[in-house]
């Protein structure tokens, strides 16, 4: 049995919700326990912590219109139309899950909307949650018309004519989104229910969500009061864009209220860029062929004084960096703070990190910044090849994930899903940083090998280097006495080449301070 400790061990007692032995079967013969599980041949590690994820939006799959499970634009379009004969009652169309690779340039276009729903708004965010796909409705409804200005973060994608043509990326969501109607109380709390459930059957015992606003920080603080949050619960509350420094104390409000049960909240989330897809991730030099550097949504020098103010009042910032001119902007903001301020044990993560130039992939070690990876995209697909690598070119590419590098160069490094923009599930996950390849496909080359990292490496950031940036090392992340028992116990030795693809064991048991939260084992 693995622990991810540094040491192999036979059996687990867990007593009162911690391990209290960790050893030999001899060893550990003489105790009680009231349930044995017999390993043969499986695997038990610490739980699986997710670093990044969107619960709520995972949870409300089963509300919204869901196209996660599209493969095509026409999947899409018989899904709509599904959905909304299913929902009659509802004003609006809204959802989530379409590709970007469905569509031409990865621009989806408002007629193919109007054609299958014309009397009611739709309103489809992306997978990335970076661009939104809306008919006609939507756009009147919004007043968005040809002479409608972009807004300063964001752009409305526009056809030959100036029109719009069903796309909005970044900031121009929300011209649109304010307009789509909340979900309910009830429907916000069955969707932490719902995440909760679905990521313990994965093995997951703590996540970090990426953004908690006051609804949902309602939805915890609901379930969390009646008992029933068995997840450890790390929040960021959002930095809004088109606000100032005078949020300060609103966020600092909502801290207050966000320690019950197993909720934390001490992070603030930040967006500094976008996405490379649509050509709104920050780049130090322009896109191949253009002239476009991207979006840094706060200019260089408002990022540090946000930093050296959240810093300052004690909050670990979590920042949303996708290109490496973001990626350079945040590490001088977080070295900023720490002159101003002092140094201390915030750790600041970025979150993304898909191009980081080599200059400051040794920034991390030495400013203490963990690496908040989503290895699962670091292979070689249609959607990378065809709308990220030809705009980013051949150098940009040498460093596209340097997960590798990272490691070497000594950076903290932890692991998250970015659920629902990627599976939850942390075994593929695991697999793709160690192979570099495309799950579940695995018949193309790997992207950068060198960039690999050795299963050991991999498991530890998604239990150990996520628990650290979750400020839970000290109770969880390991198999070590004196430890909660959240624990998981898989279906194989992931470690034996023979067992299959790590992709592909299943999770049988997982454990929340020793009561089981997701059973197979009956």
């Amino acid at each position: 049995m693995h622990t991810v400790s540094g040491r192999d061990a036979e059996a687990v007692a867990v007593r009162a919700g911690r391990i209290a032995a960790v050893g030999s079967s001899t060893e550990l013969d003489g105790l009680s326990a009231k349930r044995v599980v017999e390993l043969e041949g499986r695997t038990v590690l610490p739980g699986f912590q997710d670093a990044h994820l969107h619960p709520f939006d995972g949870g409300m799959l089963a509300i919204v219109c869901n196209l996660h499970d599209t493969g095509s634009a026409e999947d899409c379009l018989k899904e709509i139309v599904r959905y909304a004969a299913a929902n009659p009652e509802r004003e609006w169309i809204a959802g989530d899950g379409w590709s970007m690779d469905f569509f031409p340039g990865g621009n989806p276009d408002k007629e193919r909307l109007d054609a299958v729903v014309s009397d009611r708004p739709i309103y489809l965010e992306n997978r990335d949650g970076h661009t939104a796909w809306v008919n006609s409705r939507a756009l009147e409804l919004a007043g968005i018309t040809a002479d409608s200005a972009d807004p300063s973060d964001g752009r409305i994608e526009r056809d030959a004519a100036g029109e719009p043509s069903g796309a909005l990326h970044e900031g121009a969501m929300s011209l649109v989104s304010t307009l789509v109607p909340p979900p309910s109380a009830a429907e916000q709390e069955q969707a932490l229910v719902n995440a909760q459930a679905e990521l313990h059957a994965l093995g997951i015992t703590a996540w970090q969500d990426a953004v908690v606003e006051p609804e949902t920080l309602a939805a915890y603080r609901a379930v969390a009061g009646r008992g029933q949050l068995t997840m450890r619960a790390e929040g960021n509350l959002l930095w809004v864009r088109s606000r100032g420094e005078e949020q300060i104390d609103d966020l600092l409000e909502m801290r207050e209220q966000g320690s019950l049960g197993r909720l934390r909240l001490r992070g603030v989330k930040i967006f500094q860029d976008g996405v490379l897809e649509n050509f709104t991730g920050s780049l130090l030099e322009p896109y191949e062929g253009t002239d476009n550097r991207g979006m840094s949504m706060h200019e260089a020098e408002e990022l540090k004084r946000m930093l050296v103010l959240l810093d300052s009042h004690g909050f670990q910032v979590h920042l949303h960096t996708i290109g490496d001119r973001a990626v350079r902007e945040a590490l001088d903001a977080i070295e900023e703070a720490q002159r101003v301020n002092g140094r201390r044990d915030a750790r600041h993560h970025l979150a993304h990190i898909q191009l980081i130039h080599p200059d400051d992939q040794a920034r991390f070690a030495q400013l203490g910044v963990v690496a908040n990876a989503q290895p699962y995209w670091a292979a070689h697909s249609a959607y990378v090849d065809d709308l990220t690598l030809p705009f980013i070119g051949e150098e940009r590419a040498s460093y596209h994930y340097p997960f590798g590098s990272l490691v070497r160069a000594g950076a903290p490094i932890a692991f998250g899903s970015d659920w629902t923009v990627s599976t939850a599930n942390p075994l593929p996950i695991v697999e793709v940083a160690v192979t570099r390849v495309q799950h579940p496909e695995r018949d193309r080359e790997p992207m950068l090998p060198d960039e690999r990292l050795d299963l050991e490496t991999a498991l530890a950031a998604a239990t150990r280097g996520s628990a650290f940036v979750n400020f839970l090392e000290s109770e969880t992340g390991t198999i070590e006495e004196g430890k909660l028992a959240d624990l998981v116990v898989l279906d194989r030795d992931i470690f034996d080449p023979g067992a299959g693809p790590v992709g592909d064991a299943r999770v049988l048991l997982t454990l929340s301070e020793g009561e089981p939260v997701h059973d197979l084992l009956g």
